[in-house]
């Protein structure tokens, strides 16, 4: 297939280069125009992915025109706030059938939209039969280290997710097929949020038996939020739900888990940002889950707890200590 992949991060660059790895003709875009030029030179992207050579095969742009117009399947990777502005400006460029996948993690700010809400806003109707939604426990890392990957594509046409699930499986790289797509959205955009919870612990110099206590709770917030937005429950149980959430909650290549072990030693939230080059998903997607919790009239105590920490400069063990003293309850209601 001719396929574009718009967003050159991490994972944007691990996607396009296991795509090329699988036969197809890929052209990879990037917004510097200076990292294009030395993907170009040397085929590595020094910023994102510095360790690994990237497929010869595979071309780079900087030009939404270039990477979009005659492509059967475009891949989008850009963050999740930023998709609305970058898929509006690429749509006019896009050939009729093409397939669009997002690979984006997140809750738009604001509309508190997930990216399958954000692209039917964006695109016309007749592209929206089109859409697919890629998500799972997936380190851009391993993944570019052809380590034994599994994770899941949902879309609305079957005969669309068969598409991208063999467009993109290959002997290291496994992926399943739902149907429920916000589901599978929601299940990767509020882990993130728990993750962010789960590092705060960490760094506060707690065991095990927080994080454990975190990602069992916090699985019970994110599939209130997805039944409340008429998810399926047993989505969340699968690779775009627990899976997700157990990778990012414990695994030392999680962005996300290293904010808040930062936060949780002591460290201001602008200063770990600053110097960060790749994106915390979960730091926006927190703000966005607690407002949409608040909206829906769901009960997301962790998620509250994660709100206040980084967007009211609560102090963490004050967090743990009215998350701790809260009024007792039974466990499955």
């Amino acid at each position: 297939m001719n396929i574009g992949v718009i967003g050159a991060g991490s994972w944007g660059t691990t996607l396009a280069d296991l795509l090329a790895k699988n036969g197809h003709a890929v052209t990879l875009w990037a917004y510097e125009q200076d990292l294009v030029e030395r993907m170009r030179q040397h085929h590595k992207n020094d910023l994102y992915l510095p360790d690994f050579t990237l497929d010869d095969k595979l071309a780079f742009t900087s030009e939404l025109s270039e990477v979009a117009s005659g492509k059967e399947m475009l891949v989008l990777v850009a963050p999740s706030q930023v998709m609305r502005a970058v898929v509006r400006q690429a749509e006019p460029y896009m050939a009729e059938n093409t397939v669009l996948v997002s690979a984006a993690k997140g809750i738009e700010n604001d509309t508190l939209m997930a990216m399958s809400e954000v692209l039917s806003e964006v695109l016309p109707q007749k592209r929206c039969k089109s859409l697919a939604f890629l998500s799972g426990p997936t380190f851009a890392r391993e993944v570019a280290a052809e380590i034994p990957t599994a994770l899941t594509v949902a879309a609305e046409d079957e005969e669309i997710a068969h598409v991208v699930q063999k467009t993109f499986s290959n002997h290291y790289f496994r992926v399943y097929r739902s149907s429920d797509i916000i589901g599978v959205e929601l299940g990767g955009a509020l882990k993130n949020v728990i993750a962010l919870a789960a590092g705060v612990s960490d760094g506060l110099g707690f065991g095990y038996n927080a994080r454990a206590a975190l990602i069992t709770r916090g699985l019970v917030e994110m599939t209130r939020i997805g039944l409340a937005k008429g998810a399926e429950e047993r989505t969340f149980m699968g690779l775009s739900g627990m899976g997700d959430l157990v990778l990012t909650c414990t695994g030392d290549l999680s962005r996300n888990r290293s904010v808040g072990l930062e936060i949780g030693r002591g460290r201001k939230l602008e200063d770990i940002l600053s110097g960060m080059k790749m994106v915390a998903e979960g730091v926006k997607t927190t703000l966005s889950a607690y407002q949409l919790a608040q909206r829906l009239g769901v009960e997301t105590p962790i998620i509250e707890q994660m709100y206040l920490i980084l967007f009211e400069n609560k102090d963490p063990r004050d967090a743990v200590a009215d998350l701790m003293q809260r009024s007792l309850k039974a466990e499955l209601t």
